[in-house]
């Protein structure tokens, strides 16, 4: 979580670029992107060569001029510094993929807009004291950049709580082998923590270290071989999205992340432009919800069968057309996709049980995705192909938050660290059965198909009743007397206070 000084820090930040005339919440987040990417790239930088420097090796600096570093234009006279950052080093971080790159096809269209040097002064020195080494801060800033959106929510896009992706990437359990996609990825949350955590599981105990600034570096995947290293450098994470500003945003966590040329494009993955089928072996993913789009210009494959411009449903059927046979993914939908009654739904539905191995449905709370919306939501855990023979259903009552507004870290992480746990457990062993204090459940897949193939959990969750025993009506009835008896007696003592 971040620290009260840091979120002051975001808040004056945020208030001067709205003084300074910029007053779209989307161009703010986007240029305050720009100056923690041009920060970070310094930060890089000079552990790139302090690295160097440790074992005797030439280094040579990715910035052409010395100025241009963030610690030196930093120190700059107001006007210089406006003059460098906006002619020399703006240019340089938009063109720095290479021509051929899919960073710069998508950064051509940035504009450096912050209209004064005041404000870039200003912006420089409040970004100089946040450190930017530690992953998790990273994660909190971007995070609460985005819930100063305040058209967040509109169309159903929300961002996902961080500790519900990295639940998310945990139970897929990525690999160095995966191809992985998040065809709606707004800031790229998905692909950034599966990329983490694959670092985490290839990376040796004994080469875990903290280094100077004492931060923990547990992320170096040296048991990755140089092929596997060239696939996750190149070939691993894809993203897309239909907002160029979040496809800039995305690209640029990437990058920062040590994907030199990330594969983030701007596309809608509904339309008929975007294509792809057969190609990932994992999709992470949380799509719009309660949005729809123009029924004329949604890819025809996504219209056979039951119509629908419903955007959640159109990405269920989206990501069975993408994922390669015996992909994996994890989605998380609303509860209407779970028992919604139109033909849609129904087949939906149908699908994931009959044509596809459906393994697990994580019901979640309905304060998951507050402040921006109170509705309940589901996570859907499939692989495509295969035989869905029983589903793993967990009912989530806490994700380690409150579920007001505020949204408050709890003491605990509430069922998260349980989900893992059991999740893995039944994946080693299928046979296991939940015992009375456990939160999930089997569901055969007879039970479901019978059901209309509806997949929430008050569906099939038992619910147990305690019994209680009552008194006989004769016990009853003598306290009722005794407790006349005792009313009567005491109007006739009030009575008599009253005549004295």
């Amino acid at each position: 979580m971040l620290s009260a000084e840091i979120k002051s820090k975001i808040d004056k930040l945020w208030n001067n670029f709205w003084s300074g005339g910029i007053s779209n919440p989307l161009t703010v987040i986007e240029q305050i992107s720009y100056l923690l990417f041009i920060k970070r790239l310094d930060d890089i930088d000079n552990a790139n060569e302090k690295r160097a420097n440790r074992i005797g090796r030439s280094y040579n600096s990715m910035f052409s001029d010395e100025l241009m570093k963030w610690s030196e234009f930093k120190h700059l006279d107001v006007n210089e510094m406006f003059d460098v950052v906006s002619q020399k080093v703006f240019p340089f971080i938009k063109n720095m993929g290479g021509e051929e790159s899919s960073f710069t096809a998508e950064m051509k269209d940035a504009v450096f807009m912050i209209p004064k040097p005041s404000l870039l002064q200003e912006s420089v020195r409040l970004i100089d004291g946040i450190n930017m080494d530690d992953v998790d801060t990273k994660g909190d800033l971007y995070e609460y950049l985005l819930s100063k959106l305040s058209t967040s929510g509109v169309n159903g896009q929300f961002r996902t709580p961080r500790h519900i992706i990295r639940m998310m990437v945990e139970l897929m359990d990525p690999s160095s082998e995966d191809k992985i996609c998040d065809p709606a990825c707004g800031t790229a949350g998905f692909l950034i923590n599966a990329l983490e955590y694959i670092l985490e599981k290839y990376t040796k105990p004994e080469s875990i270290f903290t280094d100077e600034e004492g931060n923990l570096q547990n992320r170096i995947g040296d048991m990755m071989s140089n092929e596997e290293w060239d696939h996750f450098r190149t070939e691993m994470f894809y993203g897309f999205d239909f907002d160029p500003s979040m496809v800039r945003i995305a690209s640029m966590n990437l990058m920062l992340h040590s994907i030199d040329n990330p594969n983030v494009r701007q596309m809608d993955t509904m339309s008929k432009a975007y294509e792809e089928e057969n190609k990932y072996t994992l999709v992470l993913a949380n799509p719009p919800f309660k949005g729809s789009i123009d029924a004329g210009d949604i890819n025809p494959s996504l219209t056979k069968g039951a119509k629908t411009t419903k955007t959640e449903l159109l990405f269920m059927k989206l990501i069975n057309r993408i994922l390669d046979l015996g992909g994996r993914c994890a989605v998380i939908v609303p509860d209407g996709v779970l028992f919604g009654s139109t033909k849609a739904h129904k087949d939906i539905r149908q699908s994931l049980v009959e044509e596809n191995a459906l393994e697990g449905v994580i019901s979640m709370p309905s304060g998951v995705f507050k402040p921006y919306a109170g509705v309940s939501t589901a996570i859907l855990l499939f692989t495509k192909g295969g035989e869905t023979n029983k589903v793993w259903f967990y009912d989530m009552q806490s994700d380690g938050y409150s579920l007001d507004d505020k949204r408050n870290k709890l003491d605990n992480n509430g069922d998260i660290p349980d989900i893992i746990e059991k999740w893995r457990a039944i994946k080693k062993d299928n046979t296991l059965e939940p015992v009375k204090e456990d939160k999930w459940f089997w569901v055969k897949k007879e039970e479901i198909a019978k059901s209309g193939y509806d997949l929430s959990i008050n569906k099939y969750k038992k619910i147990e009743y305690e019994e209680v025993v009552y008194d006989e009506p004769s016990v009853i009835l003598g306290r009722i007397e005794s407790l006349e008896e005792e009313i009567t007696q005491g109007l006739k003592d009030l009575k008599g206070m009253l005549e004295v």
